[in-house]
């Protein structure tokens, strides 16, 4: 019998999770608000944050995977009654909950991130996104749900564009002229392509007696940001650009006047000392491994 996958979003994780699906035979819908068309899915249009509305789309699947994307400067407004939408669809359906996950529920670190590590954020947006993962986990474990998040760091690959920290650097560096990004561009900071999300999502959809925790996705070494771009580059066949970097103090600053800034100030410490994820346990349980760093940089040279 045909497997029934269901992903709200369509942008670059969820077009990629939609494509490996359709690849190998699965049914995909994927529900946006307006629709959005994925080659060999089925397309829907809806507010998943309606949860009447999504449990249509979900009924019988036996998969929802949150991919959504909201905008940055709205998480902390947005999340919540979309987060509870998907966990009371599922609820209802029966179908694994998988959550499209990221790092900033750890807060600031001193070392590797690992999946036992506590969810001990205090900035709003790592807050937001540990209560949805803590929310899930609670009904998993009341035995209400079955749900899974999975995590990776700062995107990198095909189609992220402005979405990544690397990925919106990329368009300038290639036109020859230095680039300028937040916090640090000389520490190791790891990188995950959306490729692998994809691949960690799949592979725990298919096991879902995995279910019940964070799983770290598979992760190339480390690279700094300058290091990161100066791959990147020699994969285009281009030489590389200077990296000049805006400090902590001046992002601060800039947040005074630019919401954005304001934001991206809260989370700062994510570039400003070594951001490492230690994706071993996923990769030894679920037998993947990153993508090729050469071939991750190659992908990235796309955007």
């Amino acid at each position: 019998m045909q497997d029934h996958h269901v992903i709200v979003g369509a942008g670059a994780v969820g077009r990629e999770v939609a494509a490996q699906l359709v690849e190998r035979g699965s049914r995909v819908t994927v529900v946006t608000r307006r629709g959005t068309a994925v080659p060999g899915a089925t397309a829907v249009a809806a507010d998943a944050s309606d949860a009447a509305v999504l449990l249509t789309a979900v009924d019988g699947a036996d998969a929802l995977h949150n991919c959504a994307n909201p905008s940055y400067t709205t998480w902390t407004t947005v999340w919540p009654p979309l987060a509870g939408s998907m966990l009371a669809a599922t609820e209802k359906s029966g179908a694994l909950l998988v959550i499209t996950g990221n790092l900033y529920p750890y807060g600031p670190v001193d070392a590797p991130m690992t999946e036992g590590m506590p969810d001990a954020a205090t900035d709003p947006k790592g807050k937001v996104r540990g209560r949805m993962w803590a929310e899930a986990l609670a009904a998993h474990q009341a035995g209400r749900v079955r749900a899974v998040e999975v995590r990776g760091s700062d995107y990198v690959g095909k189609d992220v564009g402005a979405n990544g920290v690397l990925t919106r650097l990329v368009p300038t560096a290639l036109r020859g002229r230095p680039v300028w990004t937040l916090g640090r561009a000389d520490l190791p900071h790891s990188w995950t392509d959306v490729r692998d999300v994809a691949r960690t999502q799949i592979a725990l959809s298919d096991r879902p007696e995995l279910a019940g925790r964070v799983w770290h996705v598979p992760s190339n070494p480390p690279r700094s940001q300058q290091e990161a771009l100066d791959d990147v580059m020699a994969a285009a066949g281009r030489r590389s650009v200077p990296v000049r970097t805006v400090p902590d103090i001046g992002v601060r600053a800039m947040g005074r006047f630019v919401p954005m800034m304001r934001e991206l100030a809260e989370t700062n410490y994510q570039r400003t000392r070594p951001y490492l994820l230690d994706s071993s346990d996923a990769e030894r349980t679920l037998g993947l491994a990153p993508t090729p760093w050469d071939e991750v940089c190659r992908r990235t040279v796309t955007n």
